[in-house]
């Protein structure tokens, strides 16, 4: 059970109406650190029958679920996928279909390069029931806890999330140009892989040479690093230190104004 005090905060979240059976909850459980999760995800991971959960779920938040709740791992990381998105989505509306409450439990933010629009897109042409609970994306979490603020009135009015996911053949298909402009910070999921063509193409395209770069690699959570250096040092960087995802590229002028990193909170877990 929850301790008093946290049934009294849960208790106050509006309009939460119960999970109902043949429900699906998808459930941002943001960057890490467990005590960045919200509210109302809380309180509906308490109710769940199943929760299919994804890799960059952290223990300390599975630690939060009911015990006799069903697990289902589907992470995916570069080249192993347990499951294929398509089969993520079938699985999702197989089980509703038995009346389960059902909890997807994504990384991050599910809309926010969650692929949550396509489960969600299934889910509605099935006719089920379902809600979304946004959590903290990884690039205000992680900046934040780098102490690099995204935004700034003297040197980004703007921050363009982007990804940094390679085709196939090897290409990034981007509008370089646009994102070379001045006076934003670009924030690169899944970019660690790309950094040699990333930096390629943002100077090709104007971006200085210099332009300060961060790196995070696991933000958020005990084990994070961040990295700085110049745009042009960018591939050299994540060879030299072996950076690994979950990573993320922050460029822009922003990166050199965090005096003090933050360091992340180590939460104790708390039994359901």
């Amino acid at each position: 059970m929850h301790p008093p005090i946290l049934n009294q905060m849960l208790s106050s979240v509006p309009d939460d109406s119960p999970l109902q059976p043949g429900e699906v909850a998808l459930i941002g459980a943001g960057p890490g650190d467990p005590g960045l999760l919200t509210l109302r995800a809380l309180r509906l991971l308490a109710q769940a029958d199943t929760v299919i959960y994804d890799r960059l779920v952290g223990a300390g938040i599975m630690a939060l679920l009911p015990p006799q709740c069903q697990t289902i791992y589907v992470g995916k990381a570069a080249g192993d996928h347990v499951l294929p998105q398509e089969e993520i989505n079938q699985l999702l509306v197989r089980l509703a279909r038995t009346g389960k409450r059902i909890v997807r439990l994504k990384g991050g933010d599910p809309y926010i390069f969650g692929r949550g629009g396509e489960e969600i897109e299934d889910l509605r042409h099935a006719g089920l029931p379902y809600r979304v609970i946004p959590g903290i994306t990884a690039a205000s979490g992680c900046a934040t806890y780098a102490g690099i603020p995204l935004t700034h009135r003297d040197h980004a009015q703007s921050c363009t999330l982007v990804t940094g996911h390679l085709k196939k053949d090897g290409e990034l298909d981007l509008n370089w140009q646009a994102l070379a402009q001045p006076g934003q910070t670009l924030v690169f999921y899944m970019g660690v892989n790309s950094a040699v063509v990333i930096t390629e193409n943002l100077t090709a395209a104007g971006l200085a040479a210099e332009t300060p770069v961060a790196v995070i690699e696991r933000g958020t959570t005990p084990q994070q690093r961040v990295l700085r250096s110049t745009l042009d040092d960018l591939p050299r960087l994540v060879a030299s230190e072996d950076i690994r995802p979950p990573s993320l590229l922050i460029i822009g002028s922003v990166t050199a104004l965090a005096y003090d990193e933050f360091q992340p909170v180590v939460q104790e877990s708390v039994a359901c």
